[in-house]
């Protein structure tokens, strides 16, 4: 693993990155222009991957460019999986990361990741896979705190590794003590440190996403808050650049959200003909009040890491779910070759015979979406059908 341990300094070098400001005004174009919705998804396509897990927030194994990495045949994958209990809602406190053979669009469950107690955290939240020379380094967001008597939310990002082996039944070594990689520093992004809070409704330090440019520059894309501008919505896309020495270092952000929107979630990057998009999930009870904007896949593009970044489609949706089934889907993840993975969150339309709690079990899939495929041309992006 190339990165060391915490060392931020007080003032990042902010000349490298412009931040990209999403506002209100971006977001008012969704009313006079085309949505592209995703197809609803329908019972005969919904496969558990286990009878007895629900699974959310996958990612591949990959390369230094973000391609899955073969193995076995097929590819290796994670995701988030707590067993499967009444209230789906409870997931989030439980957290823990599996892992998946994908053959073809099926998915195996090979097991639970990480050693019980390995992490500092009380559960495991989203993050990222790199291989490299059989190495496998799993960044992760550390959750809590080990041994908390009641649970908090605060959120820490750390990495451990260990050799990719090629058995089935045990696919990786002994995994290294894990490092923390970046700390929010107070000045740029506001600590996740709430002890008590909500989904949707906590500050956030989290997703971390591995992402290495064409100079061979390392840096880790995540999940932020403002500290520049903080209050209820202020929901940015962070960014950490590796020094010489291996240690990240915080830039600016890359979007920021504030004002707008409380969660920018699981951000990504994609290269795709000479440019780069970055990718993240958001639902719409995150942003703000009298913004009217699905849940969806965002996104914007820049020629390069620095900026500028231009949202696509000039308002940043690129998928939404349809208006039937307005949180049919969540968290998604593009991949180089342009299809996209998510999982299936509340597919069914509201019982109002029963109550929200009554009716969530019915209603969560847990299981992997059916892939879809987008398109880019630019600064614009379409779902591809049919």
């Amino acid at each position: 693993m190339r990165a060391t341990p915490v060392s931020n300094h007080d003032q990042p070098d902010g000349k490298s990155v412009v931040t990209k400001s999403w506002r209100a005004a971006d977001l008012n174009l969704l009313s006079g222009g085309a949505i592209e919705y995703a197809p609803i998804i329908s019972e005969a396509q919904i496969q558990l991957v286990s009878d007895q897990l629900d699974v959310w927030d996958a990612w591949p194994l990959a390369d230094a460019l973000g391609n899955p990495v073969h193995w076995r045949g097929a590819e290796l994958w994670f995701a988030l999986a707590v067993p499967r209990s009444a209230d789906p809602e409870q997931r989030h406190h439980l957290a823990r990361i599996h892992h998946f053979r994908r053959v073809d669009d099926r998915f195996e469950h090979l097991g639970e990741t990480l050693p019980e107690g390995l992490s500092p955290g009380s559960r495991l939240w989203s993050g990222s896979a790199l291989c490299e020379r059989g190495r496998v380094t799993l960044f992760f967001t550390a959750t809590g705190r080990k041994g908390e008597a009641t649970t908090t939310f605060h959120q820490r990002i750390f990495a451990t590794s260990a050799e990719l082996l090629s058995s089935v039944e045990q696919p990786f070594g002994a995994w290294s003590q894990p490092r923390e990689m970046v700390q929010a520093d107070g000045a740029l992004y506001r600590p996740a440190n709430q002890d008590e809070g909500e989904p949707g409704k906590i500050k956030a330090f989290r997703d971390p996403a591995f992402f290495r440019d064409q100079g061979r520059a390392d840096y880790l894309l995540f999940t932020g808050s403002s500290a520049q501008n903080p209050g209820t919505h202020d929901g940015v896309i962070g960014i950490a650049k590796a020094d010489e020495a291996g240690a990240y270092q915080l830039l600016p952000p890359l979007i920021s959200a504030t004002g707008i929107n409380n969660e920018l979630e699981r951000p990504h990057i994609v290269r795709s003909a000479g440019r780069l998009y970055l990718f993240w999930s958001t639902q719409r009870g995150v942003f703000a009040p009298g913004i009217n904007a699905p849940t969806g896949l965002y996104g914007a593009t820049a020629a390069s890491l620095e900026g500028p970044w231009d949202l696509l489609n000039g308002h940043g949706l690129v998928i939404a779910n349809p208006p039937e089934r307005p949180t049919q889907a969540y968290s998604w993840w593009v991949l180089p070759d342009l299809s996209v993975t998510s999982f299936v969150d509340y597919w069914r339309p509201e019982n109002p015979a029963k109550t929200e709690f009554e009716g969530r079990r019915e209603r969560f899939g847990g299981t992997f979406a059916p892939f879809l495929h987008i398109e880019l041309d630019g600064t614009h992006a379409r779902l591809v059908k049919g």
